[in-house]
């Protein structure tokens, strides 16, 4: 009943989900202008709980009031709790950020609803690897427009993961991509690799706005627009000569921090979150299955799918390079146990491509029939076997041969 319940309470229309422009007033030409939002801010909230952890870990909070009443606030309540929030990052006030603040209170409530449930999972990975970094915690923040927290996202472009990588990035950062694995889709590879990036281009640009808005449209167009406005290097100057979704990037980022500080004060609720299982990983250095993993292991193919979104068949390389595969505690004790006996089961049945194959030569008659050659002189057994790609020893059984002694003139059997 709860599961039905949320669906009812969350799933948004799509004509809700069909606005890709925002229109804000332009500061250099004193006109109107569309500015695009970013690809996952358009998602619909049905096709975000589809994800696995949404099924089996996320429902509703029954004593949580969440209205569909969201307060009005003036400008300089907005100001004052941006202000608040504990960022080394600048998160300054305009136009531009209250129109991504509003999307999120009001056309996006039952997505920052999963989202809040789902930041769970995924934001202890960020804030670990952001430690380990020595960056800014705000930065946990990104993949909220980056992916809505939906490690199965895959833009128009062809950026994947919940950090959404580009394939020649992803592969910059170690993030192996080929036709069994992408790792632009495990959370924790994906996670390090963003940190890394992030960090690289910090070092380039020294100011964190400018960082966020090149790992969106790429470092190229970031130094265009720097270029462009006479070598200005702060973002809101600029803004004008940036592409148009990465107009909406850095706005889009700051009313993500602020939606994910102060949604109780729009009267959103956050799905509760039902933490799953203990999880831990184990390096595979074998071909493996997910069938062989599921059949000895009783852990159902879903399940080992949502917890190794990486592999895009269930084949594990193994053979090709060494490979993580994660498990909950149960499981990965029941693997252990199996020792290598896991790796023989259904073998056979389950690794059907071959290493090698034989043709069969049937340019000689095969009908069957008795097939003859007329020994012609300076002829040998072994010269006759050899363009028939048969044997000495045949020739002689066909023939009633004893020794190598053969005829001119004469026939002998060859098929």
């Amino acid at each position: 009943m709860k599961k039905v319940f949320i669906l009812a309470m969350l799933i948004v229309s799509c004509s809700l989900c069909a606005q890709k422009t925002i229109v804000v007033h332009s500061q250099l030409t004193g006109e109107n202008e569309e500015i695009d939002i970013p690809e996952n801010m358009t998602l619909s909230v049905d096709s975000l709980l589809l994800d696995w952890h949404a099924k089996n870990f996320l429902v509703s909070e029954f004593d949580c009031d969440s209205g569909a009443v969201n307060p009005f606030f003036p400008d300089s309540i907005y100001m004052d709790r941006l202000s608040r929030i504990p960022t080394i990052m600048e998160m300054p006030y305009n136009e531009i950020v209250r129109k991504f603040i509003d999307m999120y209170t009001e056309r996006l409530r039952g997505s920052v609803s999963y989202m809040l449930g789902a930041a769970n999972f995924y934001i202890p990975i960020f804030e670990q690897a952001l430690d380990l970094y020595n960056l800014p915690y705000e930065l946990k923040y990104l993949p909220i427009i980056e992916s809505a927290l939906n490690p199965k996202a895959v833009s128009h472009a062809g950026a994947a993961g919940l950090w959404q990588f580009m394939l020649g990035t992803g592969k910059l950062y170690g993030l192996e991509a080929n036709s069994l694995i992408d790792e632009r889709r495990d959370p924790i590879k994906s996670t390090y690799a963003a940190a890394r990036y992030l960090n690289d281009l910090y070092n380039i640009y020294k100011d964190w706005n400018l960082v966020i808005a090149a790992y969106n449209c790429g470092p190229g167009n970031v130094n265009k627009a720097i270029h462009r406005a006479n070598g200005a290097t702060d973002y809101w100057s600029i803004y004008n000569y940036l592409p148009k979704e990465t107009r909406g990037y850095v706005p889009a980022f700051i009313a993500a921090n602020y939606i994910m500080n102060y949604y109780c004060d729009h009267n959103i609720c956050p799905m509760e979150t039902q933490l799953p299982i203990v999880t831990d990983t184990l390096h595979i250095s074998k071909d493996l299955h997910f069938q062989q993993i599921a059949d000895l292991c009783n852990i159902d193919l879903e399940s080992l799918h949502a917890l190794n979104p990486q592999y895009k068949t269930e084949v594990i390389p193994g053979n090709s390079m060494e490979c993580i595969l994660r498990l909950p505690q149960q499981a990965l004790n029941a693997f252990i146990d199996a020792k290598d006996s896991i790796y023989t089961y259904k073998a056979a049945e389950l690794f059907t491509k071959r290493k090698s194959v034989t043709v069969k030569n049937t340019a000689p008659a095969s009908s069957g029939k008795a097939q003859y050659y007329k020994v012609r002189r300076g002829d040998t057994l072994s010269g006759i076997a050899v363009k028939y790609k048969t044997t000495v020893s045949r020739l002689r059984s066909l023939n009633g041969i004893k020794g190598n002694r053969i005829t001119a003139g004469k026939s002998i059997r060859v098929r």
